[in-house]
């Protein structure tokens, strides 16, 4: 081996082992959320980077090179079920415009945090920022502040904004909206109400939230501060929470990487009484667990009288997750507690079958777990997983709308069958067989990006162009007016040649007659 050789593999395993100095940014107060982000950047530390954690969930024990900028609390408490599924059929069209009202609430609060203000006088130098981009945009002036690359993090699948915002395709003729509950567009019906859909969700973020995200932005980063839709542009890499063994195949542009299972660690050991609870189920167990933003107990007398008559019917035991105090009637089968270890009971080979609302972190743990589930959406994409969960065979989609004693009964019987269970095994051999493990692909894109400045080259030349040139409508229009010229080209000859046979046939009739 030469020098050259020698010193060329030197200079790659310095740049591969660099210490990077990371600021990451998570400005909502969604725990659930933060679990993910937590995960990776503990794993950045153990990769010998350096974080600082701008977010409302600082660390109870501090670790070494991991620094909180503890955010104003906007923690509201936990999310109330609506009743007897009133206004269900507007809710999927309104919740939208609620999820986006959300993240201008944290932008407005979370910006004039005393901490954040006393931290942006800091002279720190960072090599990359990672941002939370769930509803809105206004921490992007950080990346003005300390102009370093910005990598983009989602907690759920790709949205319409995202989708436009990194031109990733999203075509509406097949590509669904996961604030629908429609399944995939395929019907004309359909794939109208995709495409409106679209395009008011796309205008109401650019022209409202928008707006009201720069004005925000502005009072904190100053006035000189650039359109925050400019400096979007510069995104240099997204990490959504999806992946296609779970959600629907849809393509994607070198600078958006799938990340769904990044959260996901190795099973630690059951609580005692749980443990015993599950092992002596002769019929195995059923876990039900609404998340940690949907509060069970806040179910109205009627529906939680239908689970508790569900669950009166089966032979297996139920784990409930249920926040507040006791139920009144609840079955010997029933066991009720305030928190449960959710991925470490999905781990258990007894479980036989997981109800969920449907969150993309419940739904990645219940596939690498191979537990088939019922799914009951509450709000926001959790429609659009359920469906995808339902159409690859992973569970049964059951709206809250049809909820009754009947429908879940029968909606547990069927997936308690073994062919759900031997379906939910090919889909978690399917999910977790990927050339790198999720935490290990975020790791090395988030050191690519270092590596390569910003790594511009993963962006497409369509990131900024104007709509007009990206949906082809100067070219459509080109080609509908040489149509239409060359229409009424063709016209005009066949009028021109028309006149001159009436004329010459006229002449001829006037000449017999003479």
């Amino acid at each position: 081996m030469n020098l050259l050789s020698v010193i060329s593999i030197v200079l790659t395993l310095n740049a591969l082992g660099r210490s990077y100095n990371i600021l990451a940014v998570f400005p909502y107060d969604f725990y659930s959320h933060f679990q993910m982000y937590e995960v990776i950047m503990k794993e950045l530390i153990r990769q010998n980077h350096k974080v600082t954690v701008v977010g409302q969930h600082p660390l109870k024990e501090p670790l070494k090179n991991y620094t909180d900028i503890a955010l104003v609390d906007t923690s509201q408490g936990g999310f109330e079920i609506p009743h007897d599924g009133e206004g269900w059929s507007l809710r999927h069209y309104t919740e939208f415009f609620y999820t986006l009202e959300v993240g201008q609430y944290h932008c407005e609060v979370t910006l004039k945090s005393p901490a954040l203000l006393e931290f942006l006088k800091t002279d720190e130098k960072f090599d990359l920022i990672i941002l939370e981009y769930f509803a809105g945009e206004c921490f992007l002036g950080l990346a003005h502040i300390f102009k370093v690359p910005v990598i983009g993090i989602a907690s759920q699948p790709l949205s319409i904004w995202h989708n436009n915002k990194f031109r990733n395709p999203s075509n509406p003729s097949y590509i669904p909206n996961n604030f629908l509950q429609m399944g995939k567009p395929r019907t004309f019906v359909k794939r109208l109400k995709t495409t409106l859909l679209n395009i008011i969700h796309q205008m109401f973020y650019d022209y409202y939230i928008g707006v009201k995200n720069q004005k925000a932005a502005e009072e904190v980063f100053g006035r000189d501060l650039p359109l925050l839709s400019d400096i979007s542009q510069n995104i240099s890499l997204f990490f959504a929470n999806s992946h296609f063994s779970i959600t629907s195949p849809t393509p994607m542009v070198p600078g958006v990487i799938e990340i769904a299972g990044a959260h996901i660690g190795s099973p630690k050991k059951l609580p005692r009484h749980i443990e015993m609870w599950i092992n002596e189920s002769d019929n195995g167990v059923v876990y039900f667990s609404m998340g940690s933003l949907i509060r069970a107990d806040t179910l109205s007398e009627k529906p939680r009288d239908m689970f508790i008559n569900a669950f009166r019917r089966i032979p297996q035991r139920v784990l409930w997750k249920w926040e507040n105090g006791s139920i009144p009637d609840k079955p010997d089968n029933v066991m009720i507690e305030k928190w449960m270890p959710q991925f470490d009971i999905l781990s258990h080979p007894n479980v036989k079958a997981f109800v969920t609302h449907g969150g993309i972190f419940g739904i990645s743990e219940a596939l690498h777990c191979g537990v088939p589930m019922l799914i009951i959406p509450i709000y926001g994409d959790q429609h659009g997983n359920a469906e995808s969960v339902e159409e690859n065979g992973g569970g049964i989609y059951l709206p809250y709308e049809n909820l009754s004693e009947e429908t879940i009964y029968d909606a547990l019987t069927k997936v308690l069958v073994p062919k759900f269970n031997m379906k939910a095994k090919e889909l978690s051999a399917r999910f977790k067989d990927r050339p790198l493990s999720p935490l290990r692909t975020i790791i090395y894109w988030i050191e690519y990006v270092i590596r390569h400045h910003g790594a511009p080259h993963l962006k497409t030349a369509a990131v900024g162009m104007p709509l007009y040139k990206y949906l082809l409508l100067d070219v459509i229009a080109f080609l509908l007016l040489i149509m239409l010229i060359f229409m009424f080209a063709v016209y005009y000859v066949i009028k021109s040649a028309l006149r001159i046979l009436l004329h010459h046939l006229s002449c001829s009739a006037k000449l017999k007659k003479n």
